[in-house]
């Protein structure tokens, strides 16, 4: 059962709004977190969904066809988008291609293709059928926002206070962190692996596109 006593009447009404993914992630949790701001929680999922829908839409266009590449093409492609950022933030047009909104969909897509290569890439064939290609891709999603909730909480919403700049940066940091450990042959001494890189990135992407007021 949802713990609801206690809260205040703007915060049912804020709970009765949520869809039962969010309702899920705020009741499974502790009680600690079930005051990370509802709006984070909402625009979180909510973008997370859209970037579902263009990673099943390109699975129906080309299949898994992300599948060959190894862990140091991933990371150049991640690099490929991260820097189009950039150079659109600093240069201020684009004139091909998406802008700097798609991009960050791209780079949440393509650090869930890196999860997925990372954990179950042995035990799948090359090509996917869809309805799995959309479990795995939904097992990570799902991690994510479990993720987001434990950071907020040790946090804070401190995020919300830098640039979108300042996120494109620190993606662009996170890649050059997995190239080298891809270097070290996956090996690190004190740093995290390159699965929380993953998350990391991901998450940054999300914030960055919260921050642009992408719905």
């Amino acid at each position: 059962m949802a713990i609801t006593m206690g809260l205040s009447k703007e915060t049912k009404l804020l709970r009765k709004r949520i869809n039962s993914f969010e309702r899920k992630c705020l009741t499974s949790t502790p009680l600690k977190l079930l005051f990370v701001m509802p709006d984070t929680l909402s625009s979180f999922t909510n973008i997370l969904t859209r970037c579902r829908e263009i990673y099943v839409a390109k699975t129906k266009d080309y299949g898994t066809a992300w599948r060959i590449l190894r862990p140091i093409a991933l990371a150049d492609q991640l690099f490929i988008k991260a820097n189009r950022i950039r150079t659109l933030q600093e240069n201020g047009t684009s004139q091909v291609g998406d802008g700097v909104e798609g991009e960050f969909m791209a780079i949440v897509n393509y650090c869930i293709m890196g999860l997925i290569q990372m954990n179950d890439a042995e035990n799948l064939e090359l090509e996917l059928p869809m309805d799995q290609a959309i479990s795995l891709y939904d097992k990570y999603k799902n991690e994510a926002v479990e993720l987001m909730l434990k950071k907020n909480h040790d946090y804070g919403e401190a995020w919300r206070d830098m640039a979108v700049e300042s996120l494109t940066d620190l993606i662009l940091m996170k890649i050059y962190r997995i190239k080298q450990i891809d270097g070290n042959q996956g090996k690190t001494l004190v740093s995290e692996g390159v699965d929380a890189n993953y998350f990391d990135m991901l998450n940054y992407a999300v914030f960055a596109l919260i921050l642009m007021d992408v719905k």
